[in-house]
């Protein structure tokens, strides 16, 4: 039996990580995202409510020091004073009041009073444009908030500049925050969970497959292999079971090639061994008799010769392409010197060898394997032919291909037998075979060496009517 080579293989990661990254990424990324969005939009949100609640504060005051005349009082109203510090503590912050003449007429942390206060918020609040600030670095915001006068034309007399700090709502987000990042831990761990889960359950089908493909590499061809559970594990095994099925022809191929280098090996032994048993066991053999048996001895040794001579030549065809040598051959003349040699033959039969030449060809081949392979169509033809008859070699070419094809006028292939011609040591008609000095390998070597040449080689041929072999090579060689 047939055993697979394990493959010492690179290191690898295995499917599992990949796809557990991948759904933690699916899974986590989006909360994560979703966590900061929601976390900066509540921060942001408290930040507009306290902003709205202050400035709410602040336009109440405003509205109060309009109305009571503070800004042209002397001394000012101490009530106000007091409300707007008891406002600035409650928010965390500062409320300076800053009058038409850009001085500060009150200060609720007591340190600007009397001093002039001109910056761009104040000067544009006087134009009758409000403004708000916020700090992200110092975590306060600053508010200008209009002083209108009693009369009727309203004008700003005045300016409150009102700053608050946003601690407050920081720990307020920032105790949110934990809590969302605890969820979002428990979150993960469930997650991760039923990841793990899901992954065990998504790949069981490839453990299946792995462990019947693993008795297959112990030797057991005949294991079923089928996985149905995803569309990717039939295409695996069903790619799979099409590799076993080549390999068991192989080993079968092999086991029979063994077999019948041994039997073919084995038989001229064996008549030799009855030949010479046979004189041995003589008393007083006649010079004919031991002449006859000595000849048949020399016809075994030529038999088991040939034998050995096309397996070394098999086992060459065997080899790399890389021991193509390769040259520019005028493809007529050795057709001419191929059936030069083989007409002796064709006569003892009384054998018609027509050459039919449509023109000049020059390939680029290895001379001395597509002379062998060619001489053993053209023998063949010869051998397997009828007494009297013919056998026609044509060759042509257009911009691509040379073809040469081998025609005649035999004994012809039984259709069930043609699809194996070309199998070593395969013969139609072993007797024959025999009787003609066939080893079986010829067709053989014509194969493997048309293949080599990158070619292709077809048989026509009808049971008593002939046999056609055509062979296609290309006029150019490319590794």
């Amino acid at each position: 039996m047939f055993r697979l080579n394990r493959i010492k293989m690179k290191h690898t990661v295995s499917m599992r990580v990949p796809l557990v990254l991948l759904l933690l990424a699916v899974g986590i990324l989006p909360m994560f995202i979703q966590n900061k969005v929601l976390i900066g939009a509540f921060r942001q949100n408290e930040i507009d409510v306290k902003m709205s609640e202050v400035l709410n504060q602040c336009q109440i005051i405003s509205n109060k020091i309009s109305r009571s005349g503070y800004m042209a009082a002397a001394p000012r109203d101490a009530t106000l004073d007091n409300e707007m510090a008891i406002t600035a503590d409650v928010f965390g912050g500062r409320i300076v009041v800053v009058d038409k003449n850009f001085r500060v007429i009150n200060d609720t942390f007591s340190l600007a009073g009397g001093r002039m206060n001109i910056s761009e918020e104040v000067i544009r609040c006087f134009q009758g444009e409000n403004s708000s600030k916020y700090n992200n670095g110092k975590n306060y915001f600053a508010l200008t908030v209009p002083i209108y006068g009693a009369t009727e034309e309203k004008d700003i007399e005045g300016v409150m500049v009102v700053t608050a700090s946003t601690e407050e709502v920081l720990a307020i987000t920032g105790a949110a925050n934990e809590k969302a990042n605890f969820m979002q831990l428990m979150a993960l761990w469930i997650i991760l969970i039923v990841i793990l889960v899901l992954v065990q359950l998504l790949m069981r089908p490839f453990k299946d497959l792995k462990r019947v493909l693993e008795r297959v590499a112990d030797g057991d061809l005949d294991a079923d292999i089928t996985a149905d559970a995803y569309t990717e594990t039939q295409q695996i095994s069903s790619a799979v079971s099409r590799t076993i099925t080549k390999l068991k022809e192989v080993d079968q191929s092999r086991q029979e090639f063994v077999s019948n280098v041994s039997h073919e090996l084995k038989t001229p032994i064996t008549s030799i061994r009855v030949l010479a048993d046979s004189l041995m066991g003589m008393e007083e053999v006649p010079v004919e008799l031991y002449r006859e048996f000595m000849m048949d001895i020399s016809d075994e040794i030529d038999r088991e010769s040939k034998i050995i001579d096309d397996l070394l030549s098999l086992v060459k065809m065997d080899k790399a392409a890389t021991e193509m040598n390769i040259a520019q051959v005028n493809i007529n003349a050795l057709m001419e010197l191929i059936l030069k040699r083989l007409r002796p033959i064709a006569k003892r039969r009384n054998i018609e060898l027509i050459f039919e030449s449509i023109r000049d060809v020059t390939a680029d081949v290895d001379e001395v394997k597509l002379s062998l392979a060619l001489n053993n169509l053209v023998e063949n033809a010869i051998k397997y032919n009828i007494e009297d008859g013919w056998v026609r070699v044509v060759l042509d070419a257009d911009h691509k291909f040379f073809y040469v094809k081998v025609s005649d006028a035999g004994i012809g292939i039984p259709e069930e037998f043609q699809e194996r011609i070309f199998d070593r040591f395969y013969r139609v008609d072993k007797a024959r075979s025999r009787e003609t000095g066939g080893t079986g390998l010829g067709l053989a070597i014509t194969k493997s060496v048309v293949l080599m040449h990158h070619g292709a080689i077809k048989l026509q041929s009808k049971e008593g009517e002939g046999t056609t072999f055509t062979v296609r090579i290309p006029l150019t060689y490319v590794v």
